[in-house]
C-alpha cells in the first residue's frame, strides 16, 4: 500500500523507511511503468489532452516518475516524510509536498488527480472516504479525470491470508511476513507485518508494522464518487488487483 497515516506510535514502520519499501516491492517485481501506462491510457481516452496529474499518497514515486513522462506537469502528496525523502531523490524538481488526502489544498487545478497503491484504504469511514473524494474534484478542472485503485471489497477480502517474501535490492535484503485478519471493531482488514532489514555492516534490524485497511464496499465507493461531483465506473482486467475507479468531474461543478 502506498500512503499510511504511520505505524504504531513510538515504533518504527515500513513508510518511515522509504528505501525498504522500495526493496520489498521493487524486488517483487512490482511493474510501476505498466500500471502507469494502463492509468495514462484511461486518462486520455476520456481527457485526451491532459497535460497536468496530482498523485495523491505518491508513496515514493514510482508511479509519479512515469507520469512525469506523459504529462507537461506533475505534483505529488503524501503523508510519511520518509517516503517523501525517497520520492525527492527519485524526482528532483518536481513539487512533492506533505498533506492529508482528505483536506488538502493546493493553490490550482488539475487535469488528473490519481490514487493508487490502494492507499485510500487508510481512511476510516465513510465520512472520511466522501471528504477525500471531494479533495479530489475539488482540485480538478471541469471534465477533469479522477483514477483510484481500492484496496479489497468485504466480498474477496480474504481472512487469515499469509503473505511473505524475501527480497535482496540495492544492498540490503529484506524478508517480509504478513497476515490479514478481520479488524475486531470496524469494518476493515489488520494487517500485520513483520520484516527483517539486512544492510552490509549495520547487522539486522527488525520492525512490526500494523496496518488498517478500511474495507469499503463498491456502493461505498460509488457514493463517494457521486456525492462529489463525479460520474463513476468501476473497470476490471487491465490493472492488477482489485480494479480501478475512474470518475469525471461534472462541467457545472
Amino acid at each position: 500500500m502506498s500512503e499510511a497515516s504511520g505505524a504504531a506510535s513510538g515504533t518504527t514502520g515500513i513508510y518511515d523507511l522509504g528505501d525498504v519499501y522500495d526493496a520489498i516491492y521493487r524486488g517483487r517485481g512490482k511493474d510501476y511503468r505498466a500500471e502507469s501506462a494502463v492509468v495514462t491510457e484511461h486518462i486520455r481516452f476520456r481527457f485526451p489532452n491532459a497535460a497536468s496529474l496530482l498523485d495523491v499518497g505518491c508513496g515514493t514515486g514510482g508511479h509519479l516518475v512515469h507520469f512525469a513522462q506523459e504529462f507537461a506537469e506533475v505534483r505529488g502528496i503524501g503523508l510519511s516524510d520518509g517516503m517523501l525523502e525517497a520520492a525527492r531523490r527519485r524526482l528532483p524538481g518536481v513539487p512533492l509536498e506533505r498533506g492529508d488526502m482528505r483536506s488538502f489544498r493546493l493553490d490550482g487545478r488539475f487535469d488528473a488527480v490519481v490514487c493508487l497503491f490502494a492507499a485510500v484504504g487508510n481512511l476510516t469511514g465513510t465520512d472520511e472516504l466522501a471528504g477525500t473524494l471531494a479533495s479530489f474534484a475539488r482540485h480538478l478542472v471541469p471534465g477533469g479525470v479522477v483514477v483510484l485503485e481500492p484496496w479489497w471489497f468485504p466480498e474477496n477480502f480474504t481472512p487469515g491470508y499469509v503473505d511473505g517474501s524475501v527480497v535482496a535490492h540495492n544492498g540490503m535484503t529484506v524478508a517480509r511476513v504478513s497476515r490479514t485478519v478481520p479488524h475486531e471493531t470496524r469494518d476493515a482488514g489488520r494487517m500485520d507485518v513483520h520484516c527483517l532489514v539486512a544492510r552490509p555492516g549495520q547487522g539486522v534490524q527488525h520492525f512490526s508494522d500494523p496496518h488498517v485497511m478500511a474495507l469499503y464496499s463498491r456502493a461505498q465507493y460509488e457514493a463517494a464518487f457521486t456525492g462529489a461531483g463525479l460520474t463513476v465506473e468501476y473497470v476490471t482486467g487491465e490493472y492488477p488487483g482489485n480494479g480501478l475507479f475512474i470518475g469525471i468531474k461534472q462541467k457545472g461543478e
